[in-house]
């Protein structure tokens, strides 16, 4: 069966996010809500639709063609020729039983159906149904931001068919993108169950221990290989009202001597915020406020805002760098509070085995794809060590659960024979082996060498095939990098590989040059050598584009700045389809120094197809100007940003076999043609300089802001020429080069750069 009509009922925030991601996929979606009074009879339904463009959950506005709203009292009927029909309604037992049999009424026995619940058991929800609908329900489990998270969790039923489970796995992971991971009926599955509970030993350890939240998310973030937000910020992005709710669900559904239980409530302040309103960012306060643009945070005992420190914390930064184990080995009230947490939580994912499954590859999966933690909990106490870990419970006398014990002396994964295995709760090891089409590098590398490596970078032999991967802080390019890439490119130009993929499944595939390698050159005074870096990173990137051999870039994430530039001299592109794209250099007083201004301009010369280069160095120099970043590809490819041959694809985890197969093809491959451009000249030049001044005038631009413009506005047009004086690629490289370095001399270039490195603000100057 395919898929190609779906209805989600319930509009709410994952109701909407659901029909938002079939919508995406290119599937027709009806949303429905129940009816409101007055002319809007489908507000509801609407408002989860703006919902999704407030929260960027379309890929671009065109897709929204592929969502019809409607209510359960009009448009029911929609239901009978559905495929899918999702509920995410309430979390009520009783209001989900009388929607499913009005969905058994009326849809035919083909039809599949699903609820997004979380909270109540698959058996519950289905035992006053027919067999006819239990063999096609199951629960599909999403998480927020249902386009952006990338697991669901799939759980059937005593009856559930399994053809049934094949179709919403196939369709899940294909087509909308996601890591699908089967789950036993348990309380909370697999990513809730130690997701929250992580949580709440962070939020009860920083209380008990006199952390203020700034402090406590310090540490409970990057550090720890969490999402930066901490847990306090978590707590507000999420909502402290729902946050709690789920809390409480997990206590009302477990058994009353389940460790979370210690963990779940709510601190004596949350109730008293909860009734004020003060239930985090979507009413304006939480834990955390902004009041007149300083950022401000919340004491824990008396409840007072007062302004938000940033913490220099270099334990963290060492941690975030080189590993957990510099916060367990620290005897500061911040390693005391990294144990307390990890060792709970640790301890408490290793005591569900073999409740939730019989190795922990679930459970370390949901909390990559469901958290976007770096490392899974097994993975964690691998890193850490099991002996240590084991005898620190020990000497505390806390009770270890016997399949980390089991572990004792050895690790939850291992290499064998060139493959990455898995411990089962039996003893026995289990090879890992994910769905036909799909490869996560963070696997792969396990079982490989690097052929050259630093501390920001490596590239591999995968298969006869170069594959460079940086892994720097955020991915940040700087020379060593460059030097790497070239490398590779070296043995591939050899004959002795047969082409090149730059890659990474980090959260990020590149965020752009090293801002403190730029600083440490103007520091020195180095002009000299800031200019041998760019023009190196110039030729490095052009030597990619003009290979005789295939070049594939998949990037994941955000691919800004200089990571952006890699990217744009990739003879192919297949990315991911949640990537966001941009040359953001004029932010932080710079242009784009590697050849995306160049870059940009032909590729507007060649979108538009005009004789006129005019128009393309307009459209250029706004792209460039405003820093224009695309949260899609769709968006992207609109800009200019990619070229027909390029793609994309909705799950992450099946680019790299995509741009493998891509290099022995070769059909995807297309040759950089950057001919000479007869530029537009000093008329054009003077028109966009005329459009800064009146733009700076109306105090739409700062004086720097006119500055950097100025130089941009220069490479696109050629400057002060005549019209129809030829520039050839290579004069378009030096021109970024020598405004880069022209504008790296300024004091408010510097200021700003600074500012952002030491405070993360970009100053207005």
């Amino acid at each position: 069966m395919t898929i190609k009509k779906v209805a989600v009922i319930g509009a709410g925030t994952m109701g909407s996010g659901i029909a938002g991601q079939v919508a995406n996929a290119g599937v027709e979606v009806w949303l429905l809500d129940l009816p409101s009074e007055g002319d809007r009879v489908n507000a509801l339904a609407e408002r989860g639709v703006e919902r999704l463009h407030e929260t960027v959950g379309l890929m671009s506005k065109d897709f929204e063609k592929n969502i019809h709203v409607g209510n359960t009292r009009d448009d029911f009927q929609q239901l009978a020729d559905c495929d899918w029909v999702a509920e995410a309604i309430v979390e009520r037992l009783e209001l989900k039983k009388v929607l499913y049999k009005q969905i058994d009424e009326v849809c035919s026995e083909t039809t599949l159906v699903s609820s997004n619940t979380s909270s109540i058991p698959i058996k519950l929800l289905v035992e006053d149904m027919p067999l006819s609908f239990r063999k096609r329900f199951a629960i599909t489990h999403f998480f927020n931001p249902v386009r952006f998270m990338p697991l669901l969790e799939l759980v059937r039923g005593e009856d559930t068919a399994q053809s049934v489970m094949n179709e919403f796995d196939a369709f899940c992971d294909q087509q909308l993108g996601k890591g699908v991971i089967s789950c036993l009926d348990t309380p909370g599955f697999l990513g809730n169950r130690v997701g929250c509970f992580a949580i709440q030993a962070a939020l009860q350890a920083a209380n008990e221990m006199g952390l203020s939240p700034v402090q406590a998310d310090a540490i409970f973030g990057r550090p720890m290989g969490v999402p930066k937000t901490g847990v306090f910020g978590l707590y507000d992005l999420i909502g402290i009202d729902l946050m709690s709710d789920v809390a409480q669900s997990l206590v009302n559904t477990l058994p009353a001597d389940d460790a979370f239980n210690v963990e779940a409530p709510k601190l004596p302040l949350m109730v008293e915020m909860i009734a004020n309103g003060q239930t985090g960012n979507k009413k304006g306060q939480g834990f955390y406020r902004t009041v007149d643009g300083q950022r401000q945070v919340i004491n824990l005992q008396t409840g007072e805002y007062s302004k938000a420190e940033r913490l220099d914390l270099p334990l963290a930064l060492k941690a975030e760098k080189e590993g957990v184990m510099h916060l367990l080995n620290d005897d500061s009230i911040y390693g005391q509070f990294a144990w307390r947490v990890l060792s709970r939580t640790l301890s408490y994912a290793a005591s569900l085995i073999p409740e939730v499954g019989e190795t922990p590859l679930g459970v370390d999966d949901a909390m990559k794809l469901g958290y976007n933690w770096i490392k899974g909990p097994f993975a964690l106490i691998d890193e850490i060590g099991t002996d240590y870990f084991i005898q620190r419970l020990e000497s505390e006398g806390r009770e270890i659960p016997e399949f980390l014990r089991q572990a004792a002396g050895s690790t939850f994964y291992r290499v064998d024979d060139g493959k990455l295995q898995v411990r089962v709760y039996n003893g026995s090891w289990q090879s890992i082996a994910r769905p036909k089409g799909v490869e996560r590098f963070n696997e792969t590398r396990r079982t490989l060498t690097p052929k050259n490596t630093c501390e920001v970078a490596s590239w591999f032999d995968l298969d006869g095939v170069a594959l460079v991967e940086f892994h720097s802080k955020a991915n940040a390019l700087d020379g060593d990098s460059m030097a790497i890439l070239g490398d590779a490119i070296d043995h591939v130009e050899a004959g002795k590989l047969r082409g090149l993929i730059v890659h990474n499944d980090a959260q990020h595939f590149s965020c752009g040059v090293n801002l403190q390698a730029v600083r440490g050159y103007f520091l020195k005074e180095d002009m000299s050598g800031l200019d041998a870096f760019l023009a190196h990173f110039q030729n490095t990137v052009h030597r990619m584009a003009t290979a005789d051999f295939p070049v594939v870039a998949a990037p994941v994430g955000m691919s800004l700045g200089g990571g952006f530039e890699v990217v744009l001299h990739a003879k192919e592109v297949i990315c991911h389809a949640n990537s966001t794209m941009g040359l953001v250099e004029s932010g932080v007083g710079v242009i784009p120094g590697g050849g995306g201004c160049k870059e940009t301009l032909y590729r507007w010369h060649e979108k538009l197809g005009s004789s006129d280069i005019g128009e393309a160095a307009w459209k250029a120099f706004m792209n460039l100007g405003y820093g224009r970043t695309c949260t899609s590809p769709v968006l992207a490819a609109q800009y200019a940003m990619l070229r027909n041959n390029d793609r994309f694809l909705s799950n992450r985890d099946r680019l790299l076999p995509a741009a493998m197969a891509a290099i022995d093809s070769g059909a995807g491959q297309v040759s950089f043609d950057r001919p000479d451009l007869a530029l537009p000249g000093r008329d054009v030049f003077q028109a966009m300089i005329k459009w800064l001044e009146e733009a700076h005038a109306l105090g739409k631009l700062t004086p720097h802001n006119v500055v950097v413009a100025t130089e941009l506005a220069r490479i696109v047009t050629g400057g002060d020429v005549d019209a129809g004086t030829v520039f050839s690629e290579q004069d378009l490289f030096d021109a970024e080069r020598a405004s880069f370095l022209k504008l790296v001399a300024t004091d408010a270039t510097r200021e700003r750069i600074n500012s952002m490195l030491d405070t993360g603000q970009v100053v207005q100057n």
